[in-house]
């Protein structure tokens, strides 16, 4: 199934007031999928997603890298179409860059038969899992420091369900398309008053047996839990 990035979010100069679906950059083949697979070529994507256009020298600054190394992986996610030059240029010193789409998908099972996809999917997944992870983590530590409502409103929950595939299909698309709804919102939502970017991430997948044989586990015991 399509698994788009949820944790990077639109371009900053996309905005146009108007509802529409979100921009998307589907991946089919495995030389872009593994131009994207490299973790500091996907932080810069996000951040260009997130923060909007910039150059270089700034990215670099922010990644804690050379304008050279951001300058080159800019280039290399240009040539697969993840990003461009921007259509405004306010120095004719250093190119300004932003992000040609929303969201970048890609069909898991297209991968998964060779070696060479399983390693970029690997690599893509464990950094958006770190990105998440991060991501959490800082919001644990700041929300004492937050305001209520913001505090009230944020959701951390869990749940365990026995499905078939088809079910489980059923419930990511569910799933995807209520956040997508959002997405079709009014542009630039940054504009509207009291609105802050809200980090949303969808997963969900098979349990993983318990160990030894699946025959072996009694049938009271073999119900995965939620984890809190």
């Amino acid at each position: 199934m399509s698994h788009p990035s949820p944790s990077e979010g639109p371009p900053a100069d996309r905005g146009t007031g108007a509802h529409h679906p979100p921009s998307r950059k589907q991946v089919d083949d495995l030389s872009t999928l593994r131009a994207l697979a490299h973790p500091l070529r996907m932080r810069l994507l996000g951040l260009l997603r997130t923060t909007g256009p910039a150059t270089a020298s700034a990215l670099g600054r922010e990644v804690g890298e050379s304008s050279g190394s951001t300058s080159y992986h800019l280039r290399q996610l240009a040539r697969y179409g993840f990003v461009e030059e921007a259509r405004h240029q306010p120095s004719r010193r250093e190119r300004v860059w932003q992000a040609v789409h929303e969201l970048t998908a890609w069909d898991v099972e297209r991968f998964l038969d060779d070696r060479s996809g399983r390693d970029a999917v690997t690599v893509l997944e464990r950094e958006r899992l770190r990105t998440q992870a991060r991501a959490l983590q800082a919001w644990y530590a700041a929300r004492a420091e937050w305001p209520r409502p913001w505090v009230r409103a944020a959701q951390d929950s869990d749940a365990a369900l026995w499905l078939t595939a088809d079910e489980l299909a059923d419930l990511s698309r569910d799933l995807w398309e209520v956040v997508e709804r959002r997405l079709r919102g009014r542009r630039p939502d940054r504009e509207r008053e009291g609105a802050r970017q809200v980090a949303v991430y969808v997963q969900a997948f098979p349990a993983p047996l318990p160990p030894g044989p699946r025959e072996s586990v009694p049938v009271d015991t073999a119900r995965p839990g939620p984890t809190a």
